[in-house]
């Protein structure tokens, strides 16, 4: 099993908060809910750890289509769609307000985030994560383990 890497937040469903609260939807991803999980990058100054995020992630594409997952990259007022349905996104609108619901790190800090096909913030990085301990991250969420047995029953 991977180890789950050293991160700063991480929630399971969106009423797993210690106060019994819901966790705010990310209402700039909208138009994701409930048919994608977004991972929305913001990059640090010298691209070092953006770089070996965007790599860890490219190299594997196929897993995270199969898991339903948009990568968003977001620079200064742009959001640039890395990979997945994020044709329509509206790149400048959609920076500010990505910033905003995210609590965005200042420019030129390091941020990750996975948000959840429920629209809440699933976690929260300041280190590149390998594809593994994100796919073990997303495969643990009850929905993708209901999307997992719905597919394993799907014939041939």
């Amino acid at each position: 099993m991977v180890e789950p890497p050293p991160i700063l937040q991480t929630e399971g469903a969106a009423k797993d908060r210690e106060d019994g609260r819901d966790r705010p939807v990310i209402a700039s991803l909208g138009q994701f809910r409930w048919n994608s999980r977004v991972v929305v990058i913001f990059p640090d100054k010298d691209n070092s750890r953006t770089a070996r995020q965007e790599n860890q992630l490219m190299a594997a594409r196929p897993g995270l289509e199969e898991r339903d997952v948009v990568v968003l990259k977001v620079s200064g007022k742009t959001v640039r769609p890395l990979l997945g349905a994020a044709e329509d996104v509206k790149e400048q609108a959609l920076a500010g307000e990505l910033a905003r619901d995210l609590a965005a790190p200042p420019p030129g800090e390091f941020m990750a985030f996975l948000v959840g096909k429920d629209g809440t913030v699933k976690l929260t990085i300041d280190q590149p994560i390998t594809a593994a301990e994100l796919f073990a991250i997303i495969d643990a969420m009850p929905m993708r383990a209901g999307e997992a047995a719905r597919n394993q029953r799907r014939p041939l």
